[in-house]
């Protein structure tokens, strides 16, 4: 393997990963533990970690070209950390690894338990989560958040042993560059849906969409094409390469202007906000047909829905609509419950909001330190339980399975 300068390399680097992770994964849930050994795949994860920490180094920052005038300083923390975690999963054992997780977030055994021990006699007949941040830890890069090797098998466990549907819902697009893309688990165990579930794979792989009107989807093709000429552009070509970086979901675009590292500077993040703004303004001039949703890291350029409530209003198309036109799609009847619903952030609540308006019989594990988001959920759901780390959820998931 060569030595990983820019960020390109980078990228193709960590789908490196993800094959390998790939062949791990696929062996240990067929009980075929011996082979990974075999094939020196452990070993293979332990050259990538090499790999990685190689990397040129400053001030805890990992320094990559991103053009002949332009170096970027990355935080590799998720890359590097979430290997480990395979190594030791995979050379010491579950037991073993237990205890690392222990060590590394603070009253984790505690917080497991606690949750594990309420909800080990329920069977749910639909499991519904977030991924980042929820069940997956946060990266700084969507493209290199590769699935673990311990999150997939524990995550599969739980679909396998004790739900009856498993649904992985996100706001990033299904694939190229997607959510299948990162991940590990196979599609006959989960559902996938993304852009909010405007879109999903069925469990034979094949791909479903909401319903757009043609007109919406012309504006939207028009402002894609656009912001795509705009990123060749030198000056913005940075933009699609840090964090969430660029994605063109169904019915919604992302384009980062900043990561959590704060890469860009801040002048030149507002400046690229405010180029976008224009961009609209000249697609959908009466903003008719877009909503703009600025999280100061990310630019979400999102299509408008039928307001249900107030007719003759449009509204964001959320994550509640996306579990209704499931729960039509699939027939997953919500509405006689249990049900678990999983997330970090206030963007999941429409999900526990509409599972609660078909179900009383409805769970919520929300992982956040935010104490308005906890009282805001558990003002919704009475059956509401929090924790810190999407490691501690997964382990929960884990422990209900077996």
């Amino acid at each position: 393997m060569q030595e990983i300068k820019d960020l390109k390399q980078f990228y193709d680097f960590m789908f490196l990963t993800r094959q390998t992770k790939k062949r791990i994964f696929d062996l240990y849930i067929n009980n075929q533990k011996e082979k990974i050994k075999e094939l020196n795949l452990i070993s293979e994860l332990q050259v990538f970690q090499l790999k990685l920490e190689g990397i040129s180094n400053c001030d805890g920052k990992y320094k990559l070209r991103l053009n002949e005038d332009k170096d970027v300083f990355l935080d590799l923390s998720y890359e590097i950390n979430e290997l480990k975690k395979d190594i030791v999963f995979l050379l010491r054992g579950e037991e073993a690894f237990e205890k690392y997780l222990e060590g590394i977030h603070s009253d984790f055994k505690q917080n497991v338990m606690d949750v594990v021990s309420k909800l080990k006699s329920v069977k749910f007949h639909n499991f519904i989560t977030d991924r980042d941040g929820t069940i997956n830890n946060y990266c700084g890069r969507y493209i290199s958040s590769i699935q673990s090797v311990y999150n997939a098998v524990f995550l599969y466990r739980f679909a396998a042993n004790s739900a009856k549907n498993s649904i992985l819902l996100t706001s990033a697009p299904l694939d190229d560059i997607g959510m299948v893309d990162i991940s590990l688990l196979p599609k006959d165990i989960y559902i996938y849906a993304g852009s909010k579930a405007r879109e999903y794979f069925d469990h034979q792989g094949l791909r479903h969409q909401f319903s757009i009107e043609e007109e919406k989807q012309k504006r939207l093709n028009e402002f894609n094409d656009i912001l795509k000429q705009l990123l060749e552009e030198p000056a913005y070509g940075l933009f699609s390469l840090i964090g969430s970086g660029l994605q063109f979901k169904f019915g919604q675009t992302t384009i980062a202007r900043q990561d959590i590292s704060g890469v860009i500077p801040e002048n030149e993040s507002i400046a690229f906000l405010e180029t976008i703004n224009k961009v609209v303004q000249k697609v959908d001039p009466e903003r008719r047909f877009f909503r703009i949703e600025d999280t100061g890291k990310d630019i979400e350029i999102i299509l408008t829905i039928d307001s249900d409530e107030d007719k003759g209003k449009t509204k964001d198309f959320d994550k509640g609509n996306g579990i209704n036109y499931l729960d039509q799609e699939l027939n997953l009847n919500i509405s006689d419950g249990p049900n678990l619903i999983c997330g970090d952030t206030a963007s999941d609540v429409a999900m526990l909001e509409l599972s609660m308006a078909k179900s009383l019989s409805t769970w919520a594990i929300f992982v956040t330190k935010d104490e308005s988001l906890k009282n805001r959920v558990k003002a919704i759901c009475s059956n509401s339980f929090f924790v810190e780390e999407p490691d501690m959820l997964v382990m929960i998931l884990n422990l209900l399975a077996k």
